[in-house]
């Protein structure tokens, strides 16, 4: 039986504005407000697969790390814990204890990624076998909508078709054109439906086309047309090459509204991060952060470290001297080495702590240095050593 928890209606809907534009570049510092807050552009969101972002308490990710937005993904959520006990719970705030912006991925990726156990009929939908028990499911336009209703989330993700790199151009064309299918699908359905614990939500459409320009523009428009609050960028960080991305961010950002935000899904590097701030890019999430930082590998404002370094042995500096995080100065590399080489889940813990505020930090500054005007100027100053490998 289904259980709808009764919850006063919030009536804010999401509205996005420019603060400032900078003058070298497409750079733009903006404002998102949803129903459970402001969020401050360009961002970085961490990556809450479950609904838990991994190795960090609530507590780390606001109070230690800034997190003003984190990313729910609707395949595995649906999988578990499902969509019962998150609708009992009243939506994922509610469950997770976030009472901050959520983002949900509506699942293209992950499917994507289970090419052995998926079937794709674009007229069904995509029917998939679970990671988890191998039970089988169907994910239509219609469902992946209604499942993110539940989820309760503020951004939801329009369902997509993400294709490989590299793919042909009649596949990546092919792809497309199902993206849009679903979209028109994934938006009738939307429109008939209310949000279920009191608050607006809002639907993002995904721009595909993999990394064929002339379907890249194509797509763009198509998006663009679709009149929605904001827009998502899919299908890179794939494999291709980094040249590539920037290319195909570049062709999307020139066509899509420069008065509703753009997200950019999947990237990146702090690197990847900065150039594509530069190219007009609002929101950025990856799972580099954490998945680096549990094994080991920390992203600076002097290069990317390999904890597990024998260099790292005797050195007893502080993981970052500069930083106000208090694990970076608390702890040395020494110790940190130290945790990684023994195995000690608390070599993890930190890793994903430093690596998210480093994240955050680095769209915080960029931010700030937009306000003032002179981003690209920083820009060009910090590039080369946050590149480099120490």
């Amino acid at each position: 039986m289904e259980i709808i928890v009764s919850l006063p209606k919030i009536t804010n809907s999401m509205k996005f504005i420019i603060q400032q534009q900078d003058d070298k570049s497409s750079a733009r510092a903006g404002q998102i407000t949803t129903a459970h807050g402001v969020i401050e552009t360009p961002i970085f969101m961490p990556v809450g697969t479950v609904g838990s972002v991994k190795a960090l308490h609530i507590k780390n990710l606001k109070e230690d790390v800034g997190a003003q937005i984190i990313l729910g993904n609707t395949y595995h959520l649906y999988l578990r814990p499902g969509m019962e006990v998150l609708e009992a719970a009243g939506g994922l705030h509610r469950f997770n204890g976030w009472d901050r912006p959520v983002l949900t991925d509506s699942g293209g990726f992950q499917v994507f990624s289970l090419s052995h156990n998926r079937k794709i009929k674009p007229e069904e939908g995509v029917w998939f076998q679970s990671h988890i028990d191998g039970s089988r499911h169907l994910f239509s336009p219609e469902r992946v909508i209604d499942i993110q209703r539940s989820i309760g989330a503020d951004i939801i993700m329009a369902f997509d078709e993400c294709p490989p790199y590299s793919c042909t151009f009649e596949y990546a064309e092919k792809s497309m054109q199902i993206t849009h299918q679903w979209l028109q699908r994934c938006c009738t359905r939307f429109d008939a439906t209310e949000p279920k614990y009191g608050y607006e939500q809002t639907l993002f459409p995904i721009v595909q086309g993999s990394t064929c320009p002339d379907l890249r523009r194509q797509s763009a428009e198509f998006i663009a047309s679709m009149n929605r609050e904001g827009n998502a960028i899919g299908g890179v960080s794939v494999g291709e090459p980094v040249e590539l991305m920037y290319e195909m961010t570049d062709i999307v950002c020139r066509i899509l509204p420069k008065e509703k935000p753009r997200y950019l899904m999947g990237v990146g590097t702090p690197v990847n991060i900065l150039e594509c701030i530069a190219l007009g890019v609002d929101m950025f999430d990856c799972v580099m952060p954490t998945r680096n930082g549990r094994n080991g590998m920390i992203f600076t404002w002097e290069g990317t470290l390999n904890m597990r370094n024998e260099k790292w042995k005797n050195d007893f500096s502080p993981i970052d001297a500069n930083s106000m995080l208090f694990a970076d100065r608390e702890y040395s590399k020494a110790y940190l080495r130290h945790l990684y080489a023994s195995g000690e889940m608390l070599g993890a813990m930190i890793g994903s702590l430093h690596n998210l505020y480093f994240f955050l930090d680095l769209v915080t500054q960029a931010r700030q240095h937009l306000l003032a005007g002179d981003f690209s100027s920083w820009k060009s100053a910090v590039l080369p050593t946050i590149a480099r490998r120490l």
